[in-house]
């Protein structure tokens, strides 16, 4: 097969479209042909050499994908040769054919090309994972999510809204912003010019003022402010260190709103078990394809390149001018 392979670390040239060996389908596994491949951040860093794949996973870049199955490895029942499925993945996804646990398979919501459903398993499982499996959002809950013009943030606007909470966003422009708006968020920030805390200070959550959950994408940079932003009991979620990995945390703080300070990562959780992958796709089939489904949350592309443009793909999402999923196309569907 063909895939992206890197020819060394570095800027967005040193990715390859060229020969790989085929993958096999082992125990549990199924082999999909793949269609589309979504871009994450992750990808960025990985081509750079600082976000290496877990132990056993394909050094091949890509989070998540789309296609058909084309074979299935003893021990599975569940897919078929021939099904549209997505999948979520520790690797391997920027190739023609890519091999993953069949817990990790979903079906291509009713309505949703190959393409767009390319996008949906890393945000979807990055959102569904942290919003809800773990800070237990509920109704009348406010959400602040940094990024609100990203793929997890476009995402998780519109599962909080259906799920009846209120949505804060930062954003660094209006258009941003007014997307973000359409797509359901209710108090909107540019961080160029204003400070968050005091924004979402001023709005009412469940306990009072301020944040009941905060998914964040900037770790170090934001993380004081953020603790300053929380409501009475809230929960702060880290999911990103775009502003650095270390920081001072005033404890006194926390202590005063009884907060919680999570770090969560997906990548390197187990395929199977206790807060496994496995059990997010499964949570998600059962509680969010649903809303995917019937059109209450739809995917957000931003843009579609061909697989052998990898590089320009990831040039468009450095420069953070995207809203939504920017996704490569590996084969038509």
């Amino acid at each position: 097969m063909r895939a992206i392979n890197l020819t060394g670390f570095g800027e967005p040239e040193v990715m390859e479209w060229s020969a790989a060996p085929d993958p096999e389908p082992g125990h549990g596994e199924v082999l999909i042909e793949v269609a589309a491949s979504g871009v994450n951040r992750a990808d960025l860093l990985q081509r750079r050499g600082y976000y290496p794949p877990p132990p056993g996973a394909s050094e091949i870049l890509g989070l998540e994908c789309s296609g058909v199955i084309a074979a299935v490895g003893a021990g599975v029942d569940d897919w078929t040769v021939g099904d549209r499925v997505c999948a979520l993945l520790s690797g391997g996804g920027y190739a023609e054919k890519v091999v993953v646990p069949a817990g990790q398979v979903l079906p291509v919501p009713e309505g949703l090309d190959l393409v767009a459903a390319a996008g949906l398993p890393e945000v979807a499982a990055t959102v569904w994972s942290n919003l809800v499996m773990t800070a237990g959002l509920r109704a009348g809950q406010l959400v602040l999510l940094h990024g609100g013009g990203s793929g997890i943030g476009t995402h998780a606007i519109q599962v909080a809204v259906a799920l009846g909470a209120r949505v804060a966003v930062t954003a660094g422009s209006g258009e941003k912003l007014e997307r973000c708006r359409e797509l359901g968020a209710s108090v909107l920030i540019n961080y160029r010019e204003h400070d968050f805390v005091d924004l979402v200070c001023a709005e009412k959550g469940l306990g009072g003022a301020g944040a009941d959950i905060i998914l964040d994408n900037m770790g170090a940079a934001y993380l004081s402010r953020n603790v300053q932003a929380l409501a009475p009991d809230g929960q702060l979620i880290v999911i990103g260190m775009q502003g650095g990995v270390a920081a001072e945390l005033n404890l006194g703080a926390l202590l005063a709103k009884r907060g919680t300070i999570r770090a969560i990562g997906l990548r390197g959780r187990p395929a199977t078990g206790p807060s496994s992958k496995a059990e997010i796709v499964a949570d998600m089939r059962k509680r969010l394809w649903p809303l995917l489904a019937d059109g209450t949350v739809v995917p957000v592309v931003h843009a579609e390149l061909p697989i052998t443009e990898a590089a320009a793909a990831h040039r468009m999402l450095d420069e953070t001018g995207t809203v939504g999923k920017v996704v490569l196309r590996v084969r038509e569907n």
